[in-house]
């Protein structure tokens, strides 16, 4: 009886770990073999740049609809040409020096120097349009993608999903095939451990616990496309309600044009990609950190860019760097510079 009893215990203990480990989440992996060859030019991206990063050892990266890009300082390489043939927008170096590429119907691909490996809803992924990547002060890499959130730990996913005008968590494993209303375009951890979460919808903050929706006048703050915390702890939002300000008790609004991204810069100066009054016309602006309690802050147009500007960098040697519809440009403090050709443009 002990035996058929420990026999039992065993076998108990072999369908637990079998199922725990059906649950890991093990990505297709892609190698880099001999025969595949990174595409080596003197200029970047020709057609849409969504975001850029800069790494540990100062490369910069840019997710572009052409693939990404690796900026050395002097040449730029295609690292997924001939491997990768996706569309990408979003990117992360983690705190492991790995990198997570998100793209627009293929999942996210981590990348550790010499492989990929690809995540989609196959692996448990809620969904394969991934327009935001963050990591927590965990460890954990959040991906915002059509329909809500997914959160990984290394091992698995935990799925956040957008129902309405809630948000909350999902435990049946469901994911979503085809694109879902609201996207997560931005997601933070302010100081204080709390998430916050920017849709097309509403804005939702999350306590590790419960969702709640961030409203303004009693309505619901929506379509956000960027959120970020100052070094004083302010939020500040960016969407189609213009840019705002929020230092835990009142809203400040700084524009009613429509904002797609925001940064804070080692001055403590906001810079966004944003549409100008009344016009389609989208420009780089700098918001003069010294006068942001001011009246009328100082505000400074750097660059127009027609239809279309998106991700924003601050680089370690204070260079601003900026995607738009036609590539990538960087910002030295006196002229703008595109990397359209081996000169560029001013």
């Amino acid at each position: 009886m002990k035996r058929k009893l420990q026999f039992c215990i065993l076998l108990l203990m072999l369908f637990l770990y079998t199922s725990c480990q059906q649950n890991q989440a093990e990505g297709k992996k892609i190698i880099i073999n001999s025969k595949t060859k990174d595409v080596i030019t003197s200029y970047g991206p020709q057609w849409i740049t969504r975001n850029i990063i800069q790494d540990k050892k100062n490369n910069i990266w840019i997710a572009a609809f052409s693939g990404i890009f690796r900026y050395d300082g002097k040449y730029f390489t295609n690292i997924t040409n001939k491997v990768i043939s996706a569309r990408f927008f979003s990117l992360l170096e983690d705190r492991k020096g790995n990198l997570w590429f998100g793209s627009i119907g293929e999942g996210v691909y981590y990348y550790d120097g010499k492989s990929f490996q690809n995540f989609t809803t196959s692996e448990g992924l809620l969904n394969n349009e991934v327009t935001s990547i963050y990591e927590d002060k965990k460890g954990n890499i959040w991906f915002g993608v059509s329909g809500g959130a997914s959160c990984y730990d290394g091992k698995s996913f935990r799925n956040y999903i957008i129902d309405g005008n809630e948000m909350h968590e999902d435990q049946t494993g469901k994911t979503f095939p085809v694109r879902r209303p609201y996207e997560i375009n931005s997601i933070i951890e302010d100081k204080k451990g709390q998430f916050w979460f920017a849709t097309r919808g509403n804005t939702f903050a999350y306590d590790g616990k419960k969702f709640s929706v961030f409203t303004h006048n009693d309505k619901p703050f929506k379509n956000v496309r960027s959120l970020i915390e100052d070094r004083k702890g302010n939020i500040w939002l960016g969407g189609a309600d213009g840019l705002w300000r929020y230092d835990g008790k009142t809203l400040i609004n700084f524009t009613k044009n429509f904002v797609g991204y925001i940064i804070e810069d080692k001055k403590g100066n906001i810079w966004t990609s944003s549409q100008r009054d009344n016009s389609q016309v989208w420009a780089l602006f700098r918001y003069d950190g010294n006068s942001l309690s001011d009246k009328k802050p100082i505000i400074s147009e750097i660059k127009s860019g027609g239809n279309g500007l998106f991700g924003i960098l601050e680089a370690r040697d204070g260079n601003i760097w900026f995607g738009s519809m036609k590539g990538v440009y960087r910002y030295d403090g006196k002229t703008v510079k595109d990397f359209k050709s081996k000169d560029g443009s001013k």
